[in-house]
């Protein structure tokens, strides 16, 4: 069975997996209902149990992120393979090994990010850096952004190709798990007009697209563009994007940090990311300050106060050295 079939099989037993896999969270109707995709109390993810639609399908409401059943067992297990996912979902759903000479024919999303990862540019130059400077993002040429000129966009049973702003998303050994995709209008510096202008492709949910090496400090943000206010604003602070609130919630501070900054943004999903983040701080006894931006995020506030003015609101709060929530 490939890895569709092994979806479809854990589809059929939809429920069971969820019991399993997401044990805090709960049924409701014709759903299982959990926080994250690490199973926390809430009401953000939304699992299909029965139709109409197709059994086992999920949608995260607070980051957009979707999937089947095979992507939650990844998940929660933390395999690093497709094939480790496949043969967890074989022994939960007692089917034979997976017969050696068909192995690795399946689609390895974090594979698939890395060929791509490889295939983009340096962002100096490119119209990436030209929509990043429209946002007010003076300082952005990080390693860890790239550009496509000519990357496949997919709506339905269109193809188009467009310019891309590529972000790789890495693990806290530098290994990259996944990458975010920014199509681009190839007219001006802005998001193309497509339904969905930003994608994620391979393992995102806990990691980070970094900029810089921490010492003892770090800050982390949702989106890039949120983060890398805060670095135009300080230079010399080093940050790492989470890319969407329930991913900032499941954040783990790399090994060696003592004081998290978390740049939330101004709504309610960054509100209740920033405090699950804030209480796995606690845990681990790193000091955590939450900042909250006066507009939407820290992106607003640089592009309606400037750098000098951002820095000068923000300096003082990213020097406190306590756990709290402070408007910026």
């Amino acid at each position: 069975m490939n890895a569709s079939a092994i979806a479809a099989a854990l589809g059929e037993r939809a429920e069971a997996v969820c019991r399993r896999y997401l044990p805090r969270g709960r049924r409701q109707g014709r759903y299982w209902v959990a926080g994250d995709l690490d199973g926390s109390p809430g009401r953000s993810l939304y699992v299909r149990l029965s139709g109409p639609g197709t059994p086992g399908k999920w949608t995260d409401a607070a980051t957009g992120e979707h999937g089947d059943l095979l992507d939650i067992v990844r998940h929660r297990v933390r395999a690093p393979t497709l094939r480790a996912a496949l043969d967890e979902a074989r022994a939960f759903l007692a089917l034979p090994g997976e017969p050696a000479a068909t192995r690795g024919d399946a689609y390895d999303a974090t594979e698939a990010a890395r060929r791509l990862w490889r295939r983009c540019r340096a962002i100096g130059g490119t119209h990436a850096e030209r929509y990043l400077l429209a946002r007010g993002l003076a300082r952005c040429r990080f390693a860890a952004l790239r550009f496509h000129p000519a990357l496949r966009y997919r709506e339905g049973a269109s193809v188009k190709r467009l310019p891309a702003l590529v972000a790789a998303v890495t693990g806290d050994n530098g290994a990259v798990t996944g990458v975010q995709r920014t199509w681009l209008d190839p007219r001006s510096p802005a998001k193309a007009g497509v339904a969905a202008p930003r994608k994620a492709l391979g393992r995102i949910h806990g990691h980070a697209v970094r900029f810089g090496s921490p010492d003892g400090a770090l800050l982390v943000g949702e989106g890039i563009e949120t983060v890398l206010s805060l670095v135009a604003a300080m230079p010399q602070t080093v940050a790492a994007a989470a890319l969407s609130a329930g991913s900032l919630g499941a954040f783990a501070p790399p090994p060696g940090v003592a004081r998290l900054i978390v740049a939330r943004d101004n709504d309610a999903e960054g509100e209740r990311a920033a405090e699950r983040l804030a209480r796995r701080c606690a845990r681990a006894g790193v000091a955590a300050t939450v900042v909250v931006p006066d507009g939407g995020d820290f992106n607003d506030d640089l592009l309606a106060l400037g750098p000098a003015a951002l820095a000068a609101r923000l300096g003082p709060l990213l020097r406190f050295a306590g756990a709290g929530d402070a408007r910026a």
